[in-house]
């Protein structure tokens, strides 16, 4: 089974390219699918890809459920 997760973009880099943070993990993602994206936006992330821009609001409470699950970026906790 697949998650999107929702993830805090930290830094657009070039070429279509962001730094992102999910549950304390770092990794670079690619926003080929996704425009204006800008540090501090949350995006759904699925296998390396941004999939979508997600409302701020909306990020926090997806994140704060799966905190409560025991869920993290890494896996189960």
């Amino acid at each position: 089974m697949c998650l999107a997760l929702p993830a805090l973009v930290t830094e657009v880099l070039p070429d279509d390219m962001a730094k992102v943070e999910i549950g304390g993990v770092r990794q670079t993602i690619s926003l080929a699918l996704v425009s204006d994206v800008a540090p501090g936006d949350y995006v759904i992330v699925h296998v390396g890809y941004a999939l979508t821009r997600l409302d701020p609001a909306e990020a926090e409470k997806t994140l704060a459920l799966f905190a409560e699950l025991g869920v993290t970026a890494a896996g189960p906790a």
